[in-house]
């Protein structure tokens, strides 16, 4: 047939542009038309709250601390014993050495420690044995700011906190974060290993976390998407309360047509399409925003002042300032709203 070719051509496109009238496909749409539809229920116009904004990850200057230099003219001595430590700081003192990347110099001040620690038995002459002592207990004190540099203060973990890709998606297929999950999880083990000052500790893996932070922006997303579901969640909270305060929406707690609609809107909306929404940035939240929250707290001590305002609002689960805090209250509110509007017609949720 002579349409047939036509049709196989713009069923495709027919189909894009019918999945972008669909207003649940995509977390902002889905959330304003949550709180349209509330406000049509229940005969009232819809109010909608602005969506707070976020900050982005204090820049890099403001994030890596200075590491402190060891002054020490070891490197004639060492020369005498042929130490591996000669070498390291050799490397160090190169033209490479001197830019080095965070990584990179979180390990040399590893190779150092434990070459240092190797070298001091071999040293006859007590002065600089002691000197060398002290270069060594100096690394370890500094250590946490390299750790410090190495996690906090790279470029890569900028993409993957930015802002600027949206939402977290609604019906992602599989775990978007599954593998970021997986690569914090190795990193937290492995800075908790360093803190204990245990060094054998491999960080091979770091490189590869690091890439796929540049190539990833999920942290940003649910951090988005926590902002918008407290504020449309509030908005739709504040309309189930204005009708919980006003016009009872039963007599005499008997159902009727209205009650009927609010109740059927609960369910094939707000159970079937914004819950599960909830329960999907919940889970990138435990999987991903809580690991980095145990990676930041592990390094309170040397967390910069200007990084600490960042973490208690975009990563913390309890501080005051906490948007994680603040969708907890939210998401309880709107459910504590939901039940007792219907249980003013005996329909109340879970009884």
């Amino acid at each position: 047939m002579p349409g047939t070719g036509i049709c196989r051509i713009f069923a495709p496109v027919l189909a894009v542009l019918l999945a972008g009238c669909d207003p649940f496909s995509d977390a902002r749409p889905m959330m304003d038309e949550y709180v349209e539809r509330v406000a049509r229920v229940l005969e009232t116009d819809p109010e909608f709250s602005d969506i707070p904004s976020a900050s982005q990850l204090p820049r890099r200057r403001d994030r890596v601390l200075t590491m402190p230099e060891l002054d020490m003219g070891m490197l004639d001595f060492l020369s005498l014993y042929g130490c591996e430590l000669q070498y390291v700081v050799g490397e160090k003192n190169s033209v490479m050495g001197r830019v080095m990347q965070p990584l990179n110099r979180l390990r040399y001040e590893i190779r150092f420690i434990e070459a240092a620690r190797d070298c001091l038995p071999d040293i006859e002459d007590e002065e600089f044995a002691e000197e060398l002592a002290g270069g060594i207990d100096s690394k370890l004190e500094s250590l946490p700011i390299a750790i410090w540099n190495a996690t906090w203060g790279v470029e890569e973990i900028e993409k993957l906190f930015t802002l600027a890709k949206g939402y977290y998606p609604v019906a992602p297929e599989g775990n978007p974060v599954s593998d970021l999950a997986l690569d914090i999880d190795s990193l937290n083990a492995a800075v908790a290993r360093l803190y204990s000052e245990d060094l054998a500790v491999s960080l091979d893996f770091a490189g590869d976390v690091h890439q796929r932070w540049q190539a990833e922006y999920r942290a940003g997303q649910l951090i988005n998407s926590a902002l918008l579901l407290t504020a449309r969640l509030k908005d739709g909270t504040a309309l189930l309360k204005q009708r919980i305060e006003g016009k009872p929406l039963c007599i005499n707690g008997q159902p009727n047509n209205q009650s009927d609609i609010v109740q059927s809107m609960f369910f094939s909306v707000y159970i079937e399409k914004i819950q599960p929404y909830m329960s999907t940035v919940t889970q990138g939240r435990v999987a991903l925003i809580e690991p980095f929250e145990q990676l930041a707290e592990m390094q309170r001590a040397v967390m910069p002042e200007s990084f600490a305002g960042w973490y208690e609002r975009h990563l913390s689960q309890s501080a005051e300032a906490s948007l994680w805090r603040e969708l907890d209250v939210a998401m309880m509110a709107h459910t504590k709203a939901w039940q007792e509007l219907l249980g003013q017609c005996g329909l109340r949720p879970g009884a």
